[in-house]
């Protein structure tokens, strides 16, 4: 994966965050055309996994993107057992690669730890895309950051 492929990667999943799709999605649509994904798929295989697992708050929703996407470029539709070793040593890897880089997983802990102030609500009624929204959210930059962090495990750099 070059720098140029990973940056448009990048600008497509924050184009597609700036749309209105969640973390999560953002995340697995920038790579649709990569795996021949038919983008609705992507998106509603996704949906579920934004704002912490749906708006829980848990597991960040762009480490979900890429562990699905870990999925797509190991795992098989047979449940073999080496296979799925494969899979979750892979997805161990990307998590500690997100870890180190951001301090945490779980989405409630990566808003708090950006803004102080924000009150993390766990209502399933997704707020307003404003300003305001993306100035006081890491979310941008959590999707920039899993999608960079994809593309260097895909081209090796992280084992």
């Amino acid at each position: 994966m070059t720098s140029e492929q990973t940056e448009s990667l990048v600008a497509k999943g924050v184009a597609y965050f700036k749309q209105g799709y969640n973390c999560s999605q953002s995340v697995t649509l920038a790579f649709a055309d990569y795996y021949d994904v038919p983008e609705d798929l992507m998106a509603r295989i996704s949906a579920s996994f934004g704002g912490g697992i749906g708006r829980m708050r848990e597991t960040c929703g762009t480490a979900s993107g890429m562990f699905m996407l870990a999925g797509l470029q190991i795992a098989t539709p047979y449940a073999d057992k080496e296979v799925k070793a494969r899979n979750y040593a892979a997805v161990q890897q990307l998590a500690a690669a997100f870890k180190a880089q951001t301090g945490s997983l779980i989405c409630r802990e990566l808003l708090t730890g950006y803004v102080k102030d924000i009150k993390v609500s766990t209502d399933p009624t997704p707020e307003e895309r404003t300003d305001e929204y993306y100035r006081k959210r890491p979310c941008v930059k959590m999707v920039e950051l899993a999608i960079r962090t994809y593309c260097k495990w895909l081209s090796g750099e992280i084992r």
